[in-house]
């Protein structure tokens, strides 16, 4: 599973963080397309994860974050990597 940030920032729901994911199989979408409560989009079997945050949760908020934006994003990408790998062994 490769899990990568394509768009992040202000959207018309507040702030948000926007997940593309690929290199699953299609019973492992179906199952993430049914199960997860976040917007869910599945297009040529690249699962699109959209998550909406208060500002107070939002990863990307702080001081250190501007600064070292690459680095809060690998850990964001790591972090969805784990709760999605987790969210399947429930497979």
């Amino acid at each position: 599973m490769i899990v990568s940030i394509s768009d992040y920032g202000d959207g018309d729901d507040g702030k948000f963080i926007r997940y593309s994911v690929s290199g699953l199989s299609e019973s492992q979408l179906d199952y993430l397309k049914a199960n997860l409560d976040e917007d869910v989009v599945v297009n040529d079997d690249v699962l699109t994860l959209t998550m909406h945050f208060s500002d107070e949760l939002y990863p990307f908020q702080s001081d250190v974050a501007k600064i070292r934006l690459d680095d809060f994003i690998a850990r964001e990408e790591i972090e969805m990597n784990v709760f999605l790998s987790s969210f399947l062994e429930d497979m």
